[in-house]
């Protein structure tokens, strides 16, 4: 039996959508078994810092 996905939430705004991915799993909403690796041979190191 194949297990059914609940999509993601709409969030009204970024700090709510940051709370609820806090508190909940995405597990729930994504089927990883079907993830890719990706590669991204062309990116370069950024020079600025992010904090």
């Amino acid at each position: 039996m194949a297990k059914k996905y609940q999509p993601a939430p709409e969030f009204r705004s970024e700090a709510e959508e940051r709370a609820y991915w806090e508190s909940h799993d995405s597990v729930d909403h994504i089927d990883w078994s079907k993830a890719a690796r990706v590669r991204l041979p062309n990116m370069k190191p950024s020079s600025t810092s992010i904090s």
